[in-house]
């Protein structure tokens, strides 16, 4: 197993990423993600580029969000959603570390 995952942190950053990955594994929430790759949306516009219905696509912002991997903004009417880069960098480090 080499040193990886020998003391607890490095366990408890290995289940912690483990769950993140499992909520990006849903193809829609990897496709969220990367729409807000160039920036803020609003509910409407990711919900126009995936076709998907306002509810499917409010349930997979919420479990993103719940996550830590968005934040959200009510503006208006509409709640934006960008990434959370602070998250984001986080787990890539985690990432890295592992398996690099």
């Amino acid at each position: 197993m080499g040193n990886c995952c020998k003391n607890p942190s490095d366990s408890r950053q290995v289940a912690d990423l483990a769950e993140i990955l499992k909520v990006i594994s849903e193809p829609n929430r990897l496709k969220i993600l990367c729409l807000l790759k160039s920036g803020t949306k609003c509910v409407c516009e990711i919900q126009r580029s995936l076709k998907l219905n306002q509810n499917l696509v409010s349930h997979h912002l919420k479990v993103l969000r719940d996550a830590e991997l968005i934040e959200s903004e009510k503006l208006c009417q509409w709640k934006h959603y960008s990434l959370s880069t602070k998250t984001l960098t986080k787990y890539a480090t985690i990432f890295n570390k592992l398996l690099t």
